[in-house]
């Protein structure tokens, strides 16, 4: 089995890799038959001449290899055809901007697994830079407030070396006395959770942080059924909420009424109820000062979010008034920290990160008759046909939608 880590060609630059040349190499050793190829780049993380240095062939042309990945999006010219590849698609929400990508994907008899289809038996995502998205993202959020209201100024994630070095910068902040609040109990919270704890803030349980006053900095995390309750007043399990979301309605305005700072780190659904609406965000009872939307859903379920930011230009302002862009600095507006690409930020330890989780979940299945399914489940595409599992796509395909 021929093995090939491509070069990332997506505009903008994106500098992290599958598979660091540390990784790869105990993939090597654990799977002595696979061989490896590392396709050039100038502008990887890791050097080629790392790569080289570890004992792998750089190399311009791969096209002698069977199984290609990378993390972001193949052009369409640089597919080539009866191969297998892994990255990530953009295509299962049936993304309008990818769709002439799939259609490609079926048209070279590409076999396509999208790293975010592999899963467990149990539907768990296995792979994913999560947990780095909430590292920058929760540290990214502190940076706004601290730009918003001039009281301390953070270097820009992007310029830091890896996650040590962002904690070294805020250990020589202070916070002020704010409540913060985050949604999410997956990967992503997770992550923003490690920077909160970097910071020495307490955690304080919901009915605390809705009732009390604090000296020190605080924070809650929240999770669906937390800001969620259904219409008919009824109490039932956190998988009714999935199942049936529309017959629940926020109960967020409780939490915006007392905090000053937003962190998401939740997942949103379609059909589920929007966190607040803009109309909540004009309330005089929404006291919200800093969103850090690491989820990213645009004109969804955090209203204050109406577009992406970059990593270039990270911060905006939403005036909840006139529902308008503007300075965030503004005494009236709200600022907002809504990169939606944030683990490039941390390129290093997220292609380390990401490449343990590869090596554990997915290479193993090219070597044991994919014992656990996780091929057979993250499968898009073969012989040209979508899998029975994507069938969905279709019409999605077609142009019909």
């Amino acid at each position: 089995m021929k093995f090939a880590i491509i070069k990332e060609r997506k505009s903008p630059p994106d500098r992290r890799v599958v598979f660091s040349p540390k990784i790869l190499l105990q993939v090597k050793q654990q799977f002595k038959e696979a061989s490896f190829k590392v396709e050039k780049s100038k502008i990887r993380i890791f050097p080629d001449e790392v790569y080289k240095l570890t004992g792998f062939t750089l190399a311009k042309d791969i096209s002698d290899c069977d199984v290609f990945i990378g993390v972001k999006e193949v052009p369409v010219d640089y597919l080539i055809p009866n191969k297998s590849y892994f990255f990530f698609s953009h295509t299962i929400k049936k993304q309008p901007y990818n769709r002439k990508l799939l259609q490609a994907i079926l048209d070279k008899n590409i076999t396509l697994y999208d790293h975010e289809t592999i899963i467990d038996a149990k539907n768990n995502r296995l792979i994913g830079f999560g947990r780095y998205a909430g590292i920058v993202g929760a540290y990214n959020t502190f940076r706004t407030w601290g730009l918003k209201y001039d009281t301390f100024n953070l270097p820009k994630a992007t310029t830091l070396a890896d996650q040590k070095a962002l904690n070294t910068q805020l250990q020589k902040i202070t916070v002020p006395n704010i409540k913060i609040l985050l949604t999410g109990g997956g990967k992503v919270a997770q992550g923003a959770t490690e920077i909160l704890e970097v910071l020495k803030i307490k955690k304080v349980s919901i009915n605390d942080y809705l009732t009390k006053s604090f000296s020190t900095a605080v924070y809650c995390n929240i999770d669906a059924l937390d800001y969620n309750a259904r219409k008919d007043g009824k109490v039932k399990p956190l998988k009714d909420f999935f199942k049936n979301a529309k017959q629940y309605e926020s109960t967020f305005m409780r939490f915006a009424k007392v905090s000053d700072m937003l962190i998401t780190g939740h997942f949103y659904g379609d059909g589920a109820p929007y966190l607040f609406t803009r109309d909540d965000a004009k309330s005089a009872d929404f006291n919200i000062k800093v969103v850090g939307d690491i989820s990213c859903d645009i004109d969804g379920p955090v209203a204050t979010t109406i577009r992406p930011s970059t990593i270039e230009n990270p911060i905006y302002g939403y005036n909840p008034q006139t529902e308008e862009e503007v300075d965030f600095k503004s005494d009236d507006a709200i600022a907002v920290m809504a990169v939606d690409n944030l683990p490039c930020e941390l390129p290093n330890d997220a292609s380390v990160g990401f490449g343990k989780m590869f090596l554990k979940h997915v290479i193993p299945a090219f070597f044991n008759n994919d014992a656990d399914g996780v091929l057979e489940r993250a499968r898009m595409t073969q012989n040209g046909k979508l899998t029975p599992r994507f069938a969905y796509l279709q019409d999605y395909v077609d142009g019909k939608e």
